[in-house]
């Protein structure tokens, strides 16, 4: 299940002193804050952790604020259904759907009794009433915690009078409701020759006062006249007060205030009203110099290499358009760069220099398609095209902030492929740094620890219980796509016109599928019926560890790769048991009907390896199929945008397992062939296409200059094999498939006694039985590619080492695999 986007704070409670605390406290949240129509709305969520709040007035919460010495100011709250509340906690036991509340704010009811505007601070507390079972009800009182991100996480402030504003934030108490008078604001910033000029009005202003800025980092600082006149100030600020006067950091911040001939001073405020976009300039002795407004509206001074200023931002189309101020190096094109938070995505689209930029919310596949980006959290940057080290975060004005969060919608209905509606949305964070948020497909009451729960114990035991359908569901590495054995299974079943249902696994509609096969979102409610009421099961990894197969249900494993690294029980190493690995694969084994093999040669290590004892079919990888049939690969050759007349190098390594990332999601890509070297020697006639392993999730640098294509995301690698003239691989079971075309192989092996005698282990001599030579170093491999392409090809030796191993491992590969496999899957049902 997707994880949490981020870590809920919850701020200190308050607890009421006649009562002992319960077991475990509730949990309180500012989900967003915005003001309308004059009035503060607040939109909080509260609950016990350990009692479900599932139906509407499940709790029934008084928002109040209080203040020493005075009575509470008591808002009336009314009840929202909020899923996402759920999702949050985490809990598989518990509903909070009707958790989330929300209230009104009138600014007046916090006026004196003279009505006047008071200097005073609110706390905001919500009274949650706890129900303790035959003791009958406790309330409990908590301050909500801030959100991950947008306004509950920095909510706005907000002018109530001409010189009074009222400031909304978090403090260590929890979150607080400020009210102010201003005694001094700039109402003006304007760029004049050797500086920047501000305008403002304080309340005093004596001959002598002025402006002192102070830097934050070093503390140095500096003072600067101020012209007063009558409550109204100018004051001119060159361009060399803003020198750190040491080796400056990335981003340099001044703050201002205006000290006065008797020593006091004062901060203005940034007057919103009349600066709304802040000012950006080009610093002279280079980079850029930004006075933006904080999230107390205090003005700070940054001095930064470059600086991206967003002043509004509209939908459209499928992405969003937003007009923007810059200040970064050269004169050339721009590139904007979205970048997956946790490292493993990266998409760059070109940008014209100039006031607007292109938000895409969809990527283009290495196929052409059109798919919407990924589930997930993505940083926008913008830099100088080809210049990574200048690039800058968009940072947000006021207006552009009081414009968020805002969606745009993607799915079927749009002309996107099926597989579900997406939302992908902007945000802010950290107050004015935009983010993009590519929400799953499934929906907050579907993903929750709890709906889950329910869907595995509930829903999926019903369906059991209801009668098989004629209806086959295919699954490729959990949704990713159409591809693989379980594609070509479908594509003869398809030909052969049998009265069935073709249900497809996809995930976060990441995935096209043809026509007449309907796509399932993985882990909705649709998808845990058609595991259980689907005649036939085809997958090639493995199926989710509850399955339990039916009587009369066909559960057919095809697997999704040839033997020379071992599997499985076969491997000696820590890292597959220490997961709970072999336990989750002993748990599942049982489950299959029919297990597919490609040779002679894999079936006893599939046995022993899965310690499979049921049915196994030696019919060769229905994948192959194409392979074998020798079909055109101009077709995939244009889907690529590959030009006519190159020569395609596929490079396609494995994955290590000591090589995961940090965070635990994915292994690290470990790139060791040198583009640029293959480039330089390979020449213009030839291009290089990489192939990842599926569990490597990083991108792939420099590619999509015209010679480097990252080829990670392509949905099938058959059609990738079809269209290669050479494949460079290291351990990978793809070395197999390709045996099939009898086009030459060459093996990456830099790390092969390390990968041998301890990571996995293999199954024959690759030394001596390789159908191509194995080099140990990029200059290798580029040389025997190079070697190739001028008609040097294979030694003797080498030549009768690839017939050999095809006719060891490619002796079922006749075009004819998924026919058999079909065949005997279709007995087994009827059987059934």
């Amino acid at each position: 299940m997707p994880a949490l986007r981020a870590d809920r704070v919850t701020a200190p409670r308050r607890p009421e002193p006649e009562a002992a605390h319960p077991a475990v406290p509730p949990e309180y949240g500012l989900r967003s804050a915005r003001w309308t129509g004059g009035r503060l709305e607040l939109t909080c969520s509260a609950h016990p952790v350990d009692r479900d709040t599932a139906r509407h007035l499940a709790a029934l919460t008084v928002l109040r604020l209080t203040r020493d010495g005075q009575e509470p100011v008591k808002l009336r709250t009314r009840q929202l259904s909020c899923p996402e509340v759920t999702e949050e906690s985490g809990s598989s036991d518990f509903n909070h759907d009707w958790a989330a509340f929300t209230a009104e704010l009138d600014p007046e009811r916090l006026r004196d009794p003279d009505g006047g505007w008071p200097d005073a601070e609110w706390l905001v507390e919500v009274v949650l009433p706890v129900s303790l079972g035959l003791t009958g009800l406790r309330r409990e009182h908590g301050s909500p915690g801030p959100h991950w991100c947008g306004s509950g996480e920095y909510p706005p402030a907000h002018w109530v009078d001409r010189d009074v504003r009222l400031l909304t934030h978090f403090t260590e108490h929890g979150l607080t409701v400020k009210l102010h008078r201003v005694w001094s604001r700039l109402t003006g910033l304007r760029a004049v020759d050797g500086g920047l000029e501000l305008t403002g009005w304080a309340h005093d202003v004596p001959a002598g006062t002025v402006y002192r800025l102070r830097h934050r980092q070093g503390g140095g600082e500096s003072r600067h006249p101020v012209v007063p006149d009558g409550q109204e100030f100018t004051v001119r600020l060159p361009f060399e007060a803003f020198d750190p006067g040491t080796e400056a950091a990335d981003t340099e911040h001044w703050d201002g205030e205006l000290l006065r001939p008797d020593g006091s001073t004062e901060r203005p405020v940034l007057d919103d009203r009349a600066v709304p976009g802040g000012l950006l300039l080009a610093h002279p002795g280079g980079g850029s110099l930004t006075v933006k407004q904080l999230a107390d509206g205090y003005p700070q001074f940054c001095l930064q290499p470059g600086a991206v200023l967003v002043d509004t931002v509209h939908t459209e189309g499928d992405g969003f358009r937003l007009a923007v101020r810059t200040v970064l190096p050269g004169d050339g094109p721009l590139e904007l760069v979205l970048r997956h938070a946790n490292g493993t995505g990266e998409v760059r689209t070109a940008q014209p220099r100039g006031g607007e930029l292109t938000v895409p919310a969809t990527v283009t596949g290495s196929d052409g398609t059109r798919l919407p980006l990924r589930r997930g959290i993505w940083e926008l940057r913008l830099r100088p095209a080809g210049d990574p080290a200048a690039e800058r975060p968009l940072q947000l004005t006021g207006p552009a902030l009081a414009a968020l969060p805002t969606e745009v919608r993607l799915g079927p209905a749009d002309g996107f492929p099926a597989g579900g509606d997406k939302r992908v949305r902007l945000q802010s964070r950290w107050h004015d740094t935009l983010l993009l948020d590519s929400t799953p497909v499934l929906s907050a009451a579907e993903r929750s620890p709890y709906a889950q729960h329910r869907l595995l114990t509930a829903a999926y035991p019903a369906a059991r219980r209801r009668p098989l359908r004629e209806a086959v569901l295919y699954d490729v590495f959990g949704g990713r796509g159409y591809a693989d054995s379980p594609r070509a299974v479908h594509a003869e079943l398809a030909r052969r016109g049998l009265p069935l249902e073709h249900l497809w696994v996809v995930d976060d509609a990441r995935a096209t599928v043809p026509a007449g096969v309907r796509p399932v979102r993985s882990h909705s409610p649709e998808w845990y019926e058609a595991l259980a009421t689907s005649r036939y099961l085809v997958g090639n990894t493995h199926f989710p560890p509850f399955l339990e197969r039916r009587p009369g249900q066909v559960v057919l494993q095809t697997w999704h790769g040839s033997l020379l690294k071992r599997i499985a029980h076969d491997v000696e190493n820590p890292w597959l048991a220490d997961a709970g690995y072999l336990t989750a694969l002993d748990r599942e084994v049982p489950q299959w009907s029919l297990l597919v093999s490609p040779s002679a040669f894999a079936t006893p290590i599939l046995r022993r390896a899965f310690r499979y004892d049921g049915e196994l079919l030696e019919s060769g990888y229905p994948r192959n199929d194409v392979l074998a049939a020798g079909a055109d690969p101009a077709a995939v050759r244009r889907r690529l945008g590959i030009p006519d007349g190159k020569r395609v190098v596929l490079y396609a390594p494995t994955w290590r397992e000591d090589q995961q990332r940090a965070n635990g999601d994915g292994f690290h890509l470990g790139l060791r062939l040198d583009p640029d070297a293959a480039r330089a020697a390979l020449g213009e006639d030839h291009v290089l296409l990489v192939r990842p392993h599926a569990h490597v999730l990083e991108p792939l640098p420099g590619a999509g200059d015209g010679f480097l294509y990252d080829v990670g995301d392509y949905p099938d690698p058959q059609d990738l094999l079809l269209a290669a003239d050479v494949l460079v691989t290291d351990y990978s079971s793809i070395m197999f498939d390709f045996a099939v075309t009898g086009r030459p192989m060459v093996f990456f092996t830099y790390d092969l006694e390390h990968y041998r005698d301890t990571l996995r282990g293999f199954y024959f001599d690759l030394e001596r039985e390789a159908p191509g030579p194995l080099l140990p170093t990029s200059e290798q491999v580029v040389a025997e590619l190079r070697a190739l392409a001028d008609g040097r090809g294979p030694t003797e030796r080498q030549t009768q080492a690839y017939e050999r191993f095809r006719a060891v491992h490619c002796g079922l590969d006749d075009g004819g695999a998924a026919a058999r496999v079909a065949d005997r899957m279709l007995e087994l049902g009827a059987g059934g």
